[in-house]
């Protein structure tokens, strides 16, 4: 009796895990691809599904119709994108899980568009063993009528010091479900003017286009002086200080002190002309405070060492940008995801703390999470209790690390070899890291 009951069990499980497995195969997404331009539907553009989980491979392709309608099947439950190509520029969309309406926005491409402007630029400075570590934040409003997205080789134009190394980027699309994106800075002619190739697409949500840039100055005598220059009108610039260094303005800008966070120095000026060279200096030695430094965080250098925990790099929560290709890092979420029980698993560890205790949001060791007045320099939060700070910055960098691991193993940079040892370790890192839980 005990075997027939198991044996009718198992039978019905089975019938139940293959009717889901056929529902899910059956699933399928329709909607309609709309040039936001014109206002029309658009026809002929290629619609492509993508499996990120499997190296971004094509698993489903359609057209769309002279409705600009296309259908694509699901083939599984797991999660997916779609792309659409219009005039060479890429939109994306996740699947909808378990099909549904994927409905696409896309929008005419032109290398100069009217309406392109800088919303905000915000510079964040400080000293790390010896020398200047800045990061630049653009954010960059497009309200182009009708919206048009600009792109081309020279999207975006940053002019930097002469002598800047270590030079690191990212952008990110408008929209709340964007991420930002590790790109490589293109020479753009003139000594120390760089360029991205980049879609500036029109506002999304009263938001615009972010691009970063963090580099490394010189700083042997504890002083430098910036000649800095923007290539398109800015509303607003901010120069964002640990409290110990000293600002001084010079010529070219107005820049007054506009206290947002009794942590951090805030200098501001408005309406800052294209082309127009702004003069200021920057002397003494100082580190933004970190979230485990408590209220001594602005002072020496001994916060820089935490300069690479979450937030601390472009992209306000990336972390350190990864030299990989830029259709990679747009789905970091989906390489992620693929590691999601993992991750999981150890979040639940590396993050118990007591009741009472609250933990900030990862972004919040970075002065440049936002671009925005308050944003620059609230982005200082409170601090937290130390153990909860070291455990969320683990399990980020674990993350991090794993999401640089398969950005590279799907460009085709990293070995077999060298990645199976690669993963190995840091498997075993997470797993000593549990135990220690």
């Amino acid at each position: 009796m005990r075997s027939t009951k198991y044996a009718f069990l198992i039978a019905t499980v089975s019938f139940l895990v293959s009717g889901v497995g056929a529902l899910a195969h059956a699933a399928t997404v329709t909607g309609t691809v709309t040039d936001k331009t014109t206002g029309k539907p658009v026809a002929g553009d290629a619609v492509v599904l993508l499996e990120p989980m499997s190296g971004m491979s094509e698993v489903g392709r359609a057209t769309t119709d002279a409705q600009g309608h296309y259908t694509l099947n699901l083939p599984g439950a797991m999660p997916y994108l779609i792309r659409v190509t219009h005039q060479g520029a890429d939109y994306f969309i996740s699947a909808p899980q378990g099909g549904g309406t994927g409905d696409i926005p896309v929008y005419d491409v032109a290398a100069k568009v009217n309406g392109v402007s800088i919303g905000e630029h915000v510079t964040g400075i400080e000293t790390d063993n010896g020398q200047l570590r800045v990061v630049e934040r653009y954010e960059v409003r497009n309200a182009s009528s009708p919206p048009t997205t600009q792109w081309s080789k020279k999207s975006f134009e940053v002019i930097l010091p002469h002598d800047a190394a270590a030079i690191e980027a990212s952008a990110q699309r408008p929209g709340t479900g964007s991420l930002p994106t590790s790109v490589k800075l293109d020479p753009a002619g003139a000594k120390a003017h760089y360029s991205f190739n980049f879609p500036i697409q029109p506002d999304e949500g009263g938001k615009g286009t972010l691009f970063q840039v963090q580099y490394q100055l010189p700083y042997g005598s504890a002083k430098y002086s910036f000649h800095s220059s923007i290539t398109l009108p800015a509303q607003t610039a901010w120069i964002v200080l640990p409290k110990s260094m000293t600002f001084a303005g010079s010529s070219g800008a107005s820049f007054e002190s506009s206290p947002q966070d009794p942590s951090v120095q805030t200098f501001m000026a408005r309406d800052l002309a294209p082309g127009k060279t702004v003069d200021f200096s920057v002397s003494g030695t100082g580190s933004f405070p970190r979230e485990d430094q408590g209220a001594q965080g602005g002072q020496g250098d001994n916060g820089a060492q935490a300069q690479n925990g979450p937030g601390s790099g472009p992209g306000g929560g990336i972390g350190t940008p990864i030299d990989t290709p830029d259709p990679l890092s747009k789905y970091k979420v989906w390489i992620i995801a693929g590691l999601a029980l993992l991750l999981a698993a150890s979040a639940g560890f590396l993050l118990r703390k007591p009741a009472m205790a609250e933990v900030a949001p990862p972004a919040a060791a970075s002065p440049l999470a936002v671009a925005g007045p308050v944003a620059a320099a609230s982005a200082f939060s409170a601090p937290v209790t130390a153990p909860a700070v070291k455990n969320h910055a683990l399990l980020n960098a674990l993350k991090e690390e794993l999401f640089a691991l398969e950005s590279e193993k799907i460009a085709g940079t990293l070995q077999p070899e060298e990645y199976a040892e690669q993963k190995a370790a840091l498997e075993t890192v997470l797993k000593r890291a549990l135990k220690r839980s």
